[in-house]
């Protein structure tokens, strides 16, 4: 006998998670499933050490969906983004650009949390959910539509009917590949490092992109780790050179760290595992099929700068949320527009992401030497500055 159900939520990660809450507090009857169940405490084995900062334009989801009561007490403000240039001879600070928050609103540009915490204050609130059933350790296992509904097996032999399925299952989505959807894919030959840090230097409520080569070096505020200042760090670059970093003895990583770092916050000390993630560009050709929405990394893989992958992930969730209906719930008309109203935004995001990864990536010294100019122009046009800002955030 097949289980009845409003919606079925393909993947448990972040997005997911936050789908759920989103349509559990609208009244829906919501089944989540994922077949790697969650890690919840960042010193187990495969937790998931990057950090996610939640812009401005994303809280107003978090606060319906009831999300933002959990996380606030954990949250750390981003008050200033900090470009640091570092494309000289020698790997020194040569440009430094602060971005200040206050000059486009009243609050910080985001507030920032590890994913691994992220998992654990949001599958709490599932449990408190009495009309979403997570269901970790089970994932989707075949999918057929029709027009009123759709058929979903699930791989412990479930069966449900569900009036909308949301693939939020990752870059692999299993519900985008049963749809037939292909995707575009941009590689970069990098990969990042995630792991945290403490430093004698506090903060300061600063996130710093440190460009060079390669990719970013980014360090982003966590509350402080033993009694010392935290932050969060992403190192891109190069597939084997972050292979190279990662195999090194201790002591030859912590230098190589700290002389990529320019000692802007003194001495970085390892307080986590290295963990590893490749980076990509990706889109996929169409975001509905019948029945169904793809959202998330499912939909677009944007690489981690600027904060907008997730952002752009909440901005999904806020349109079907605010589409759906009773009576609309999975109907053409209503994925029609949830594709009209995203996909061209992504579209513009993603090139601009694009972009600016590519920048960083530069190895040539004259194309540094332009990079650093390029930083600077733009700062010193005040109303480029503030729009460069407001963009970045998602401001309207």
């Amino acid at each position: 006998m097949r289980e009845s159900v409003d919606i079925l939520i393909s993947g448990g990660g972040v997005a997911g998670l936050a789908a759920a809450a989103g349509f559990g507090a609208a009244g829906y009857s919501v089944v989540i499933v994922d077949p790697a169940p969650p890690i919840t405490e960042g010193t187990a084995l495969g937790a998931d050490l990057r950090t996610t900062a939640f812009l401005q334009p994303s809280l107003p989801v978090l606060r319906d969906t009831g999300l933002w009561t959990r996380l606030e007490p954990h949250a750390m403000p981003l008050q200033v983004m900090r470009i640091v240039d570092a494309g000289g001879a020698e790997p020194e600070a040569r440009i430094v650009h602060d971005f200040n928050a206050a000059d486009v609103s009243e609050q910080p540009f985001g507030w920032n949390l590890p994913n691994w915490l992220l998992r654990r204050e949001f599958v709490a609130h599932l449990a408190s959910l009495p009309n979403v059933d997570f269901r970790p350790g089970t994932g989707t296992k075949a999918l057929f539509t029709r027009e009123s509904e759709a058929l979903v097996t699930l791989s412990d032999g479930a069966q449900l009917r569900a009036r909308l399925v949301i693939g939020a299952d990752g870059r692999n989505s299993k519900v985008r590949k049963a749809l037939g959807i292909g995707v575009s894919t941009t590689r970069y030959g990098q990969k990042a490092l995630a792991f945290a840090v403490t430093h004698p230097e506090p903060h300061g409520n600063v996130s710093t992109e440190i460009h060079r080569s390669g990719g970013p070096f980014t360090l982003v505020p966590l509350p402080d780790h033993q009694g010392k200042p935290c932050s969060a760090v992403i190192w891109m670059e190069t597939g084997p050179e972050i292979e190279r970093l990662r195999d090194l003895p201790p002591e030859a990583f912590t230098d190589a760290m700290n002389t990529r770092s320019c000692g802007l916050y003194g001495r970085l000390e390892l307080a986590t595992t290295l963990t590893v993630w490749p980076i990509i560009s990706q889109i996929a050709e169409r975001w509905t099929g019948q029945r169904c929405a793809l959202m998330a990394e499912a939909a677009h893989v944007v690489p981690p700068i600027g904060a907008q992958g997730l952002n752009m992930s909440l901005a999904d969730l806020t349109t079907l949320l605010e589409l759906a209906t009773p009576e609309t719930l999975g109907t053409p008309e209503m994925l029609q527009a949830y594709e009209r109203r995203r996909a061209l935004e992504v579209k513009l995001r993603q090139v601009g992401v694009d972009a600016l990864n590519r920048a960083s990536m530069l190895e040539s010294r004259p194309l540094r030497d332009l990079r650093a100019g390029a930083l600077n122009a733009l700062y010193s046009v005040a109303p480029v500055r503030r729009g460069l800002m407001q963009l970045g955030i998602g401001m309207r």
